[in-house]
């Protein structure tokens, strides 16, 4: 499996079951409020210091995990973006043909579905009011559904690649495999902003499936065993 052709599952150990409640195991900053000390002033070229104190990198918090439930879940699935609300996972899958889908989370049954067109490389999902959004990677598209039967609403461009997705109430957020989150307004998809986002003060790519959380933005890193929490501001 080739980067070029198919990029890999987010979660790969997801054959047969979508395993709820995984915990952070890491913690991040961006360059532009940093959780981290000393990352801020990292972000953009500032100028020389007038001390030649050197700031020690401050050691990232690691957490483990533990699995509440499990639910079957279909094993051909190239689960890209979830969200799960009422008894419903709302789903996007890679691969060829990409879907967007509607399951009923206890006995995986597949209530919708929505083929992309057979070209499209579907990506992140979320779910903002009454509408979802879903990404394709290198195809510049993002389309908006009706949250319940699935029903294309539109189609806009998107500059760059698409990851994942998710939202804060008013805008959403989006990565591209680079380290930035960009903000996204939910009525045009037009970008209103973006932040670094670095790890004591190195950047860090490839954030791939997204959630917000608690004022946080929890991804996991692609080809990693890690999920990180990023905060947003």
């Amino acid at each position: 499996m080739s980067w070029s052709s198919r990029r890999p599952h987010p979660f790969p150990a997801w054959p047969a079951a979508i395993m709820a409640a995984l915990l952070a195991q890491g913690i991040l900053s961006h360059g532009s409020h940093a959780l981290a000390q000393g990352v801020a002033a990292q972000a953009a070229p500032q100028p020389a210091p007038q001390s030649s104190v050197q700031t020690s990198p401050v050691p990232i918090r690691r957490f483990g995990y533990e699995i509440v439930a499990r639910f079957p879940h279909d094993p051909t699935a190239f689960t890209q973006g979830l969200v799960i609300s009422g008894g419903i996972l709302t789903e996007s899958t890679g691969r060829y043909p990409s879907t967007v889908r509607r399951v009923r989370l206890v006995d995986g049954e597949i209530l919708l579905r929505r083929e992309l067109e057979p070209t499209l490389f579907g990506e992140g999902l979320t779910i903002l009011g009454d509408r979802a959004f879903s990404l394709t990677w290198q195809d510049g598209k993002i389309f908006v559904w009706n949250a319940l039967d699935l029903a294309l609403i539109s189609e806009h461009p998107l500059a760059g690649e698409g990851w994942g997705l998710t939202h804060d109430g008013r805008q959403l957020i989006l990565s591209d495999g680079l380290a930035h989150l960009r903000f996204l307004d939910p009525e045009t998809l037009v970008e209103t902003g973006r932040v670094p986002v670095t790890v004591n003060g190195r950047p860090l790519t490839r954030l791939n499936e997204l959630e917000f959380i608690d004022g946080e933005v929890w991804a996991n890193v692609w080809q990693t065993d890690f999920i990180v929490r990023i905060d947003p501001l």
